[in-house]
């Protein structure tokens, strides 16, 4: 017995946009060997790195670490609930939400960093018709665009953007009855999304209050918008600030029960599948181990302040717009008053 924790890394080589030629290198010089015994394991295919975390739990492996994106850190994460063996995340994907939620640099030698300093907590995860998430699941338009986003072929902000541009406005939004302890309400929603924590990656906020240690979701109605709300939602969805847009609902709970009319798709953690008519999600509270940063809390993460600059910038805009709408409507006044001597002559 040497005294110190086991440690397996499982990188997945081909995940988001990032090289990966160097990790193994980097991992070896900054990991602490001093408190870690470690191995490193490369996935091979799909569902490779669940198969590898689920054997490191039956060795009883004290950490596993994720090294990869979104869809990497699920797949090991899902292995790991309700088991002794903590996850570690080291961010090497597109959208790295979970990472960014904990305040997880994306720098790989920082984030061993705070593998080295070691502080562990329980925190909650999320079910989705028994599809474990970590952070968002949803239905609706995000559904639809992990689809596309899946079908692109390539990965990265740029296509996830490109494709949100290119559907958002032709979306049609679905009608959608949600139960919870309180009752069952109806709702037409261009978008319903359950959030563990924050955000979906890539720093876009759609619960900027969401906890994973409250044994709560938050729960996200994005109710139909048009053109000239698309702006002000795309600002508040990177800033912090889409609780407080005029066309968004939300609500906590530990679980809801969501029908709609017709089978389509759902996503957790970004990954797509299609599903029946009757949605299930429910948090598991504290349920998995997870190697958070020791410094910063969950709630001390800051939002992107740089875009107080487009925030101002679309408000001129939106000024000049709100303009252009009153001078439209005193000419229709002025119109309608030159009709009216018009028929009296």
């Amino acid at each position: 017995m040497t005294g110190k924790k086991s440690i397996v890394f499982i990188l997945n080589p081909i995940s988001g946009s990032h090289g990966k030629e160097d990790v193994a290198k980097i991992i070896d010089e900054t990991l602490d060997k001093s408190i870690f015994d470690s191995r490193i394991c490369l996935t091979e295919y799909a569902g490779h790195a669940a198969e590898i975390a689920n054997r490191c739990v039956a060795e009883g492996i004290d950490t596993v670490v994720a090294v990869g994106g979104d869809g990497t850190v699920n797949e090991v994460a899902r292995s790991l609930v309700h088991t002794d063996t903590a996850l570690g995340i080291i961010p090497r994907g597109s959208g790295n939400g979970l990472a960014r939620h904990l305040c997880i640099p994306m720098d790989i030698r920082k984030a061993i960093g705070i593998i080295n300093s070691y502080k562990i907590e329980a925190l909650d995860y999320g079910v989705i018709n028994e599809l474990p998430f970590f952070c968002t699941c949803g239905m609706g338009f995000d559904a639809f665009i992990s689809l596309k986003f899946a079908e692109a072929g390539k990965r990265g902000p740029i296509t996830y953007i490109e494709n949100v541009l290119k559907e958002g406005l032709k979306y049609e939004p679905e009608t959608y009855e949600v139960e919870d302890e309180t009752g069952a309400k109806k709702y037409k929603a261009f978008l319903i999304a359950c959030a563990n924590a924050s955000q979906y990656g890539n720093n876009a906020y759609i619960a900027p209050k969401a906890t994973m240690t409250d044994g709560l979701m938050d729960v996200i109605i994005m109710e139909p918008f048009d053109v000239f709300d698309a702006p002000q939602i795309s600002i508040d969805l990177l800033n912090k600030t889409l609780n407080k847009n005029s066309k968004i609902k939300t609500f906590r709970a530990k679980s809801i029960r969501i029908h709609r009319s017709s089978p389509g798709a759902i996503h957790y953690d970004g990954d797509p599948i299609m599903t029946g008519e009757d949605i299930n999600v429910h948090i598991e509270e504290k349920g998995i181990k997870i190697v958070i940063n020791p410094d910063i809390t969950e709630d001390t993460c800051q939002p992107n302040f740089f875009l107080n600059a487009f925030s101002g910038f679309y408000n001129n805009i939106n000024n000049v717009r709100e303009d252009i709408e009153k001078q439209g409507r005193r000419i229709q006044a002025i119109n309608k008053n030159l009709l009216r001597k018009l028929t009296q002559i």
